[in-house]
């Protein structure tokens, strides 16, 4: 005789622990090790066992589970197919839905809208050509193999790119769905069988930098300049920063007096607030700059101070494909070769995040005493050809 199943209760959806508990009547339900519920309807067909996803728990109620998967029972004794049940009950979004549905969830959790726009962007250019009409089920390993196979070699920064943001919006999509099943564009265990390593088709490219001997003759060169992006530049050398925080920087950020410049934590890469001690140079340009100062703005500099225009600025004077962000690299090289200041005192000049989680729980302070005297020295380093 067939031992009865106990029914599963209401009251317990949300506290049973992870496994697949049996509801009765194909029904089963699925908690997975991240917490995460999701409905399963459990059939045979041919003597193998087929699984459907009915969603997750908090999207079905248990009653609404019971019914979907009572007209799915009766569809197989028609001799019809559950999944076209499934196909009425709720119709299915393709890949390019979720896409789109997943960046909007995400967006909230992103320093700005561009990182927005490159996800849509390079999905859209890469993947919803190939697979964003398909059902999210319907996508294999040939399906991201498709997409992929063009761009690997000559694009492979892209290519890589593009293969984590569909895994992302896939696993977000199988969880939604309730869909138990690998994740055809996961790259451990699945394409690093297909493809070879992106480090390995096309090394990473560092940002052209000048070698930190000839900057002081640099910053000569661009003392004599006047204009906005000579005097952005020569900041940029002198404290270390990224371009976007110095081009970006408010009067409201800068404390003259004592001499420190902080930057939001919203402005850097590392999402923490930055202190950045400012040297003899820095405070000039600042009284330079302050001077200029007309009409309501809080920009230092230009509101409309591009990239482009403080690395043409540089190109100019220094004669040489230099790139601005190689400024921290020519930075980072004279603290090697010309300091015993502490690694992480040079790293921490650069804002760096700490790798190491263990060092990162434990590291409270911001070194900046050390970085003061560290800058000092950097900024009279640059100075040392105008004396």
């Amino acid at each position: 005789m067939a031992r009865e199943v106990k029914k599963l209760k209401a009251v317990q959806i949300n506290t049973l622990p992870q496994g697949t508990h049996s509801d009765g009547g194909n029904l089963l339900l699925r908690v997975r090790e991240s917490g995460s519920r999701s409905w399963v309807f459990r059939y045979k067909q041919n003597s193998r066992a087929i699984e459907l996803g009915l969603g997750s728990t908090l999207d079905r109620t248990l009653a609404e589970a019971r019914e979907l998967a009572s007209d799915m029972r009766r569809a197989i004794s028609r001799g019809q197919s559950p999944k076209e049940i499934l196909k009425i009950e709720k119709p299915s979004k393709t890949f390019a839905d979720y896409a789109l549905e997943c960046i909007d969830h995400k967006k909230a959790g992103w320093r700005n809208s561009k990182h927005a726009n490159q996800w849509c962007n390079t999905l859209e250019c890469y993947a919803f050509p190939i697979i964003g009409d398909k059902r999210i089920t319907d996508i294999g390993v040939e399906d991201i193999k498709a997409v992929l196979n063009p761009i690997w070699k000559d694009k492979t920064e892209t290519a890589s790119r593009v293969r984590q943001r569909i895994e992302v919006v896939m696993d977000y999509a199988f969880l939604h769905e309730g869909v138990d099943k690998s994740n055809p564009a996961r790259w451990k265990g699945c394409l690093d069988h297909v493809y070879p390593a992106p480090k390995k088709v096309s090394p990473v490219k560092h940002f052209n930098a000048i070698p930190y001997a000839r900057l002081p003759e640099i910053m000569l060169l661009l003392r004599a300049k006047n204009s906005m992006s000579a005097f952005c530049a020569r900041w940029i050398a002198l404290t270390a920063c990224r371009s976007s925080e110095a081009r970006e920087m408010t009067w409201s950020e800068v404390d003259i007096e004592s001499r420190t410049w902080v930057v939001p934590a919203a402005r850097m890469k590392s999402g923490r607030e930055h202190r950045v001690p400012l040297n003899d140079e820095s405070i000039a340009i600042l009284t330079t700059l302050l001077s200029l100062k007309s009409g309501n703005s809080d920009k230092v500099f230009l509101s409309k101070l591009s990239d482009v225009a403080v690395s043409k600025t540089l190109k100019n004077v220094s004669y040489q494909e230099a790139t601005v962000h190689g400024l921290r690299s020519s930075f980072r090289d004279w603290c090697g070769d010309k300091t015993n200041f502490a690694r992480e005192v040079c790293e921490a000049a650069l804002a760096h995040a700490i790798q190491n989680q263990t060092e990162a729980a434990y590291r409270r302070s911001d070194l900046f005493e050390k970085r003061r005297n560290l800058m000092t020295q950097w900024g009279e380093f640059l100075n040392q050809q105008s004396e």
